[in-house]
Formats: C-alpha cells, sequence, structure tokens
C-alpha cells in the first residue's frame, strides 16, 4: 500500500516552530494555500487550506525562511488524527505530514514577497 501525497502552493502565514516530548523534538506547523485545478460557478478557483507538519532536525534551520506568501513543494504523507470530544462524539482530523519541503520561488526580493503575501490574504 502508498499513502504518498505532492502539494504546490504558497504558506498562508509564517511557519510555527514548536518543541515537542521530552526530548524536545523540533517540530514546524504550516499551513498550505493550494488552488483547486478547476473554476467555479464564479469563474474563479477556490483554494484548500492544507495544515502541514515537519517533524525533521532540519525545522529549525528551515523556520526562518518559510514565511507568508512562499511558494513551496510538499511531499510527504496523509495522517487522520482522531479526538474525542468531552460528549464522547470523535472529531476526526487529517493533516500531512512532510517529509520533505522545496523552496519554489528563490532569488526574490523582500518587497516582491510582501506583494505576494497580499494575493493569499
Amino acid at each position: 500500500m502508498m499513502n504518498k501525497v505532492m502539494l504546490i502552493g504558497r504558506l498562508a502565514r509564517d511557519s510555527e516552530l514548536r518543541y515537542v516530548g521530552e526530548e524536545n523534538k523540533p517540530v514546524l506547523n504550516l499551513i498550505l494555500a493550494v488552488q483547486r485545478p478547476y473554476l467555479n460557478s464564479n469563474g474563479e478557483r477556490e483554494v484548500d487550506f492544507i495544515p502541514v507538519s515537519y517533524w525533521r532536525r532540519s525545522a529549525q534551520t528551515l523556520h526562518p525562511y518559510l514565511t507568508k506568501g512562499k511558494l513551496i513543494s510538499i511531499l510527504g504523507r496523509i495522517n487522520i488524527r482522531v479526538l474525542e470530544r468531552e460528549d464522547g462524539t470523535k472529531r476526526y482530523i487529517t493533516q500531512i505530514t512532510s517529509e520533505e519541503i522545496q523552496f519554489l520561488d528563490y532569488g526574490k526580493k523582500k518587497e516582491e514577497s510582501k506583494e505576494e503575501n497580499t494575493k493569499i490574504s
């Protein structure tokens, strides 16, 4: 069986770096904005905002560069977490665990990046 996902999109906000567990493992949390491949009834492309986590050691190194508006590709797998609420109902959360992150907009100036940031808001 195979569980592989490849996504290309822009970061909807700056990455969030946290440290978890007794070993203080670094984890990056991202929201990737990915356009759907078809137009809706208004002639516009809808966008999905997909939660992504990245658990590699390089998370600390990548964190400052994963800022809102950056165009990146993600290679990873789908995870589904089940949370049980106090009332006994279950909530299912679909998330991507990234195994690889690639930057696709190298060499952009900071001003250009700021202009692109306003496009996803």
